[in-house]
């Protein structure tokens, strides 16, 4: 059964409210990871705890259990010089940007003159997504998984 420190196996496809699909693991490799540590959102994790090899689920998260509510406060303004090297900055363009607390993904909102908006929200904050799937395998998690908080090996972290 599903329970912290185990090793997950499964397949899923998420989509939102709108039935558009935004993830899935269909015609690819399952998800895999490790439960109880953070990897995947709060209301995915706690929704799957208890549940068995063969056991489907259908269950739906709103924002405060996902990726957070969106918050327009956090938007930026930089300047179109801060995109070096890049020719043409447009609305919708995906960049890293390197901060002290490690790499943050920002949308380029739009784009005035020499005045860039980005958008350091992740692209689903907001959204209530609703995960159906099935869980393929259960095991235990080995020590160097548990001590680095992350499954190792296939579906998994590699160092």
């Amino acid at each position: 059964m599903i329970a912290d420190q185990k090793v997950v196996s499964l397949n899923f496809t998420v989509k939102d409210t709108d039935g558009q699909v935004v993830d899935s693991s269909e015609g690819g490799a399952p998800l895999v990871y490790l439960h109880g540590q953070k990897n995947i959102i709060p209301g995915l994790e706690a929704a799957l705890t208890g549940k068995a090899p063969g056991d489907e689920f259908d269950v739906t998260v709103e924002p405060a259990e996902g990726y957070g509510d969106y918050n327009e406060e956090i938007l930026q303004v930089v300047p179109r010089e801060a995109f070096q090297g890049v020719e043409t900055v447009e609305a919708g363009m995906v960049f890293t940007a390197q901060t002290q607390n490690g790499p943050v993904q920002l949308v380029v909102a739009k784009v005035e003159g020499e005045e860039v908006t980005v958008d350091p929200n992740h692209p689903l904050a907001g959204k209530t997504l609703n995960f159906s799937g099935s869980v393929i395998e259960v095991r235990d998690a080995t020590e160097e998984e548990l001590a680095h908080g992350h499954v190792h090996g296939e579906g998994g972290h590699h160092h």
